[in-house]
């Protein structure tokens, strides 16, 4: 147990929130480092494989290559498919509109005794049309300004430029920054915190690795099934039902409800729902019995409820850098939870009180 004075401790408080502040101050321009980081966490197990058989420098290149080239070609296929997606979706808003006015009102006004005319449903639409292409309106002046700011494009190029950069370097000098940070932990405390990190090491990959990987295949399982019912949709919804599963159920829930409503609209056909509900069924099936239990296991050890207030906590804190923080912080804070836990349990304070 490690054991500090309270001057040690107070000292060890305030460098914690001096930390904090400057990473609520630096956060517009921490999130290529942090997103850097994260790539070269990712890559430096693949990297220390290599290096058994290769140079480190040659292991790193080649690990940069495939990371990054394979980063490359998902960009270019992927995101005009789902900006042409989404583009569709806009487009057909009003029609969407007109199918759910003359097919879905009617059986709801007849299974809950509505009387629809009442209803002022032209305005309804005319208001949802308005705020659509308002919103599409607002999104060009944005990307206008942003074009029309030099300022801003440069920025925007420096960050794609950093963030390779920064990453061939952490990759580069990992184990030697690993190995510098644990010649400056005191000698007396360095076995606790060795372990602790192990274990923190343990969870970070469980989760980063693995549930990373299992949002990735189930994103392709439920875009690939949907594509082959024929829905217009299936990028979109399947990469979204893809996105949130690292909340369990959670992408299942929002991707059914999402195809079920985008199959209903397209075909008005209540029997199209069958196929959506077995492309679902397949991918959670897929996700509990072997995707998870595969690249995942039972490391991660945070509740969903604690998952999705650690996401919403981090981006309200920090933005964009708390969202890519909030889920390894909550991952390492759970470990030394589970620690302080341990340790108190094998305390004299809690046996005499037992």
């Amino acid at each position: 147990m490690i054991s500090l004075s309270d001057s040690q401790k107070w000292m060890l408080l305030l460098g914690i929130l001096i930390v904090l502040f400057a990473l609520y101050l630096l956060a517009p321009i921490l999130t290529p480092f942090f997103a850097a980081a994260l790539l070269a966490y990712l890559g430096d197990p693949l990297v220390d494989k290599l290096e058994k058989k290769l140079p480190r420098s040659v292991a790193v290149t080649i690990v940069f290559v495939v990371l990054f080239s394979s980063l490359t070609i998902v960009a270019l296929l992927i995101f005009p498919l789902l900006a042409q997606q989404l583009t569709y979706l806009i487009s057909n808003i009003p029609l969407y509109l007109d199918n759910v006015q003359q097919n879905v009102l009617p059986i709801v006004a007849q299974k809950l005794g509505i009387n629809i005319n009442q209803i002022d449903f032209e305005l309804i639409k005319k208001l949802v049309s308005a705020h659509y292409a308002q919103a599409g309106n607002m999104m060009s002046q944005v990307l206008s300004s942003i074009a029309a700011s030099g300022m801003a494009v440069v920025a925007l190029l420096a960050n794609l430029v950093l963030i390779p950069v920064v990453t061939f370097y952490l990759l580069r000098d990992w184990d030697k920054l690993v190995k510098r940070i644990d010649e400056l932990l005191p000698r007396k405390s360095q076995p606790v915190i060795a372990k602790l990190a192990r274990e923190s090491d343990e969870v970070l990959a469980a989760f980063l690795r693995g549930q990373l990987m299992v949002m990735l295949v189930l994103g392709i399982v439920y875009s690939c099934g949907l594509w082959f019912i024929d829905l217009e949709l299936a990028l979109l919804i399947g990469m979204l039902a893809g996105l949130v599963s690292f909340v369990p159920y959670l992408g299942f829930i929002v991707g059914i409800l999402a195809a079920s409503v985008a199959a209903l609209l397209q075909t008005q056909d209540v029997m199209m729902l069958i196929p959506v509900f077995i492309v679902f069924g397949i991918g959670q099936l897929l996700e509990g019995m072997l995707l998870t239990p595969l690249m995942v296991g039972d490391k991660i050890g945070l509740h969903p409820v604690a998952v999705i207030f650690s996401v919403l906590a981090g981006g309200q804190l920090f933005g964009f850098v708390g969202v890519l923080l909030a889920l390894p912080i909550a991952a390492v804070l759970a470990v030394l939870v589970r620690h302080m836990h341990n340790e108190y349990k094998s305390s004299a304070i809690f046996n005499n009180i037992s």
